[in-house]
């Protein structure tokens, strides 16, 4: 059977497709094996508290702090994937999710897949389903969520994420944040 020029062309975008779409999901499962391995190892180092609770043990530990001493923060270290060396604390408040990086780490801003993977995709998907709801009028303007980046140079210092607003965006937000300084320092060091 003889295809025409047109189908052959079809039959090549197709298949290019398929490939783009195979590449995509690799990555994705390739995160989602990391994301696993940094809960893991947060849940061990939680003494197998459930991962349902810790959100709302966070916010509670917080809370309780803050009426005892205001200076006083709770934190959860961020291990790199490969060896579980911290290279990063988040600092959680019922506004924010801090995360400063080890003083030992330094990472520029245009190091991927930061801006692609972790600005981009998951703050940015995040901040198109709070301005849809802004439009809805469900939340106010003012509680989309925003990604403050304090750099030294070029360096990420501090990750500062405003307005979460949702506890399950905490366990997100800290595990897509590890994923993607583990990759950042694996790709400075190819």
């Amino acid at each position: 059977m003889k295809f025409s020029e047109e189908q052959v062309k079809d039959i090549v975008a197709l298949r290019e497709s398929l490939i783009e779409q195979i590449d995509r999901h690799q990555e994705s499962m390739e995160m989602l094996e990391k994301n696993v391995i940094v809960l893991d190892s947060f849940l061990k180092d939680s003494s197998f508290t459930k991962a349902s609770q810790l959100g709302t043990k966070i916010v509670e530990k917080q809370k309780n702090s803050e009426i005892v001493n205001k200076s006083e923060e709770s934190s959860i270290p961020i291990k790199r994937g490969n060896d579980g060396k911290i290279i990063a604390n988040a600092y959680i408040t019922p506004e924010q999710v801090s995360i400063v990086l080890d003083n030992e780490i330094e990472i520029s801003v245009d190091t991927p897949p930061f801006k692609s993977f972790f600005i981009d995709r998951i703050i940015g998907e995040m901040k198109k389903k709070d301005i849809a709801a802004v439009e809805n009028g469900k939340i106010q303007k003012e509680s989309v969520i925003d990604c403050i980046i304090n750099k030294n140079g070029s360096d990420i210092r501090e990750i500062i994420i405003k307005n979460y607003r949702q506890k399950e965006r905490v366990n997100e937000l800290i595990s897509t944040a590890g994923w993607s300084l583990t990759r950042m320092l694996e790709n400075i060091n190819k």
